[in-house]
């Protein structure tokens, strides 16, 4: 009797979806566990045709391999990248403690002191990827996740715009950002800085922590760009001398005079004596090695997308299935290792990263429908594509649907 597995699931690698957790215009977030370990991942997918249409390939590839670099306990991490035809797949630390926006929603306000803790984790987390070149550019409550013991991480950094453009006086020119957050100077066309701007958002999300509403708020836009371009805001009685002086340095609308830094800056920030109240350096885990090989494979503008992973569905029994999949692999010099509806296949030779090894399962969807899926355990990604080439070649007669017309859609 052949494993029987949900139809309804849909899998990506090694990785099986659940709900949508996050949704934008250009992408969706979902719930994810690693088949093998059981770990939870939120996975963010791409319409692959739209980032080929906007001709945004090589600055996602640039900016996803930034943020693949980037290791701090206060930045949501990417593990890896994978792609099918149509999609690409984003696999991200996935975070249960909810969005920092559902702590105001909640509270109404925060304790200074716990607004403090939170200003304080994301300055560390802004500041340190400013140091990459990287500018979040979109910096709200919403997109500030909370772990299960309450540390925050910053979610969509690099990743939330993809329109990025610097010209030759080095600033940045796209207006983007929710316009409550945004700097004055992302108002104007005259160009502004990425770090300076993200600093302002910081400063706007410390006022909505410990005043439970906004500094800028009008229900006309341009009523709004006004009282942002002249800094037209009021701290509330409550709020102690310390962080109304930090919060009036930071939501300074001249970012720049005479090219010196008029708003405060980011070092200015941590010699400020309110920010240093019971602050805690970041714990950084142990560095590990981090492959960027996954990215090119994604965003490959071939047809002929390299996979380290392909299934194809058959309509055959699953032990014809079995007996032909050994028939194939065997006169193309591989050794075969059956167990219940697995196998392994073994390459004799040895290729540039080791023998190349095949996992390879059977499973039952549905009532004589089978899906079997090949997945690349050991050895190169390129000699596993074209392995396959010659392989599926021998496959014909029990392949109902492949990999190249079943691709995953959402």
């Amino acid at each position: 009797m052949s494993v029987k597995v949900p139809a309804t699931r849909t899998r990506v690698g090694r990785y099986e979806l659940g709900k949508t957790i996050g949704e934008g215009s250009f992408a969706k977030v979902k719930f994810a566990k690693h088949l093998d370990s059981g770990d939870s991942f939120a996975i963010k997918i791409i319409d692959r045709h739209h980032v080929l249409r906007h001709k945004m390939v090589e600055q996602i590839k640039r900016e996803i391999s930034t943020m693949k670099l980037i290791k701090h306990p206060n930045v949501i991490k990417i593990f890896e990248v994978i792609a099918s035809k149509t999609k690409i797949y984003i696999v991200l630390e996935f975070v249960d403690g909810g969005e920092l926006f559902d702590e105001i929603a909640k509270h109404g306000r925060l304790r200074e002191d716990d607004a403090r803790r939170y200003f304080q984790q994301l300055i560390d987390a802004v500041d340190y990827c400013h140091s990459r070149g990287v500018y979040h550019r979109d910096l709200k409550p919403e997109n500030l996740l909370l772990d299960t013991y309450g540390v925050l991480k910053v979610s969509d950094f690099g990743l939330s715009t993809f329109s990025k453009k610097v010209r030759e006086d080095g600033l940045l020119h796209t207006a983007c950002g929710t316009p409550n957050y945004v700097a004055p100077e992302v108002l104007t066309d005259n160009g502004y800085d990425g770090t300076s701007s993200d600093i302002w958002s910081c400063g706007v999300i410390l006022f909505v922590l410990m005043a439970g509403y906004l500094p800028f708020d009008e229900a006309n836009l341009i009523a709004l760009y006004r009282k942002i371009c002249n800094a037209d805001f009021a701290c509330p009685s409550w709020f102690s001398s310390g962080a109304k002086n930090l919060i009036k340095r930071i939501l300074d609308p001249s970012p720049l005079t005479l090219n010196l830094f008029q708003r405060i800056t980011i070092p200015e920030i941590r010699e400020d004596e309110w920010f240093k109240k019971g602050y805690r350096p970041p714990r950084f885990e142990q560095e590990e090695e981090v492959n960027l090989d996954d990215i090119d494979a994604a965003f490959n503008d071939s047809q002929d997308l390299v996979k380290r992973e392909t299934r194809f569905a058959s309509q055959h029994p699953a032990n014809e299935i079995m007996s032909k999949i050994e028939e194939t692999a065997k006169p193309l010099g591989f050794n075969v290792h059956k167990r219940n509806y697995k196998m392994k296949l073994r390459g004799d030779k040895t290729g540039r990263k080791g023998h190349l090894s095949v996992a390879t399962e059977v499973f039952e969807v549905a009532p004589s429908l089978h899906m079997v899926e090949l997945r690349k355990i050991g050895g190169d990604t390129l000699e596993f594509h074209k392995f396959y080439k010659s392989f599926s070649s021998g496959l014909k007669d029990i392949v109902w649907q492949s990999d190249e017309t079943a691709d995953l859609s959402f």
